[in-house]
């Protein structure tokens, strides 16, 4: 716990085997739960996030492949039964510095921000994220600027943080699954009145080739397109109390639990 908040951390993995085992054993301790969503992976990364023999670690499988998009929203609602106060995302490929969880964390915690962002751009260590990447970035990033009205810089990022109110109150069955999602979400944010910020994170890599291919621009411009071309609606209560169930972290469970057998 950070200030007596239960904060929780979504792992969204595809075949993430060979990574998944760094990315628990590195989770700061104040983390109160570890959700690592499968999404359909055809190599071990399920039975490697158990055999990492973390208590706080929690497996939800996706049958089919849906969609990075999709595994998030299974981590958040997942996280919210289980009594999470504040939600962040890392993702399970070892790209995201553990040591920046409690910066991106910290806005929430003290409501200051609704949902807050990493931006690489505002690191130092920014060239060590491939010269594309960055021109691509910094392009998407000024197309959602301009669909959504956020000052955001790094729409892209996926090293984030969402309050529990904001995730019974936002339509996430809406949200697109796929690649993109970051930018529906911002959009999705925007039109419901939600706060939100970015602090400065490290950009990780070790010569990972990247799974973006040019036609994701045209999906992530279409999406806010399409975002920008909806009523404006008003800002919906949360569909269930915002207080954690009673027992604690533990209090809930979701339907999608699953042990490798």
């Amino acid at each position: 716990m950070l200030s007596n908040q239960s904060v929780f951390v979504v792992v969204p993995a595809r075949n993430e085997s060979e990574r998944i085992g760094r990315v628990i054993g590195t989770m700061p301790a104040f983390v109160d739960g570890i959700v690592v969503v499968d999404d359909a992976s055809t190599d071990e990364t399920a039975r490697r996030a158990w055999e990492c023999g973390d208590a706080r670690v929690v497996v939800e499988r996706h049958a089919d492949n849906r969609g990075v998009g999709a595994a998030i929203v299974t981590g958040y609602r997942a996280s919210v039964a289980r009594g999470a106060d504040v939600v962040a995302v890392m993702a399970g490929d070892a790209q995201m510095d553990p040591a920046d969880l409690e910066a991106v964390v910290t806005p929430v915690i003290r409501s200051d921000a609704d949902y807050v962002k990493g931006n690489r751009f505002r690191h130092t260590a920014v060239k060590a994220m491939p010269l594309p990447r960055r021109v691509a970035g910094r392009a998407l990033a000024f197309a959602t600027r301009l669909a959504t009205g956020l000052d955001v810089h790094d729409s892209q990022c996926g090293y984030t943080a969402l309050s529990r109110d904001a995730i019974l109150s936002l339509p996430l069955e809406d949200l697109w699954p796929r690649y993109g999602y970051p930018n529906d979400l911002l959009a999705l944010l925007a039109r419901g009145g939600f706060r939100v910020a970015e602090v400065p994170i490290r950009p990780v890599y070790a010569g990972e080739a990247s799974g973006i291919r040019p036609w994701h621009a045209l999906v992530v411009l279409g999406l806010l397109a399409r975002r920008r071309m909806e009523p404006r609606p008003k800002r919906r209560s949360p569909a269930r109390s915002s207080r954690r169930p009673s027992g604690g972290r533990d209090g809930g469970r979701s339907s999608g639990r699953a042990r490798p057998s």
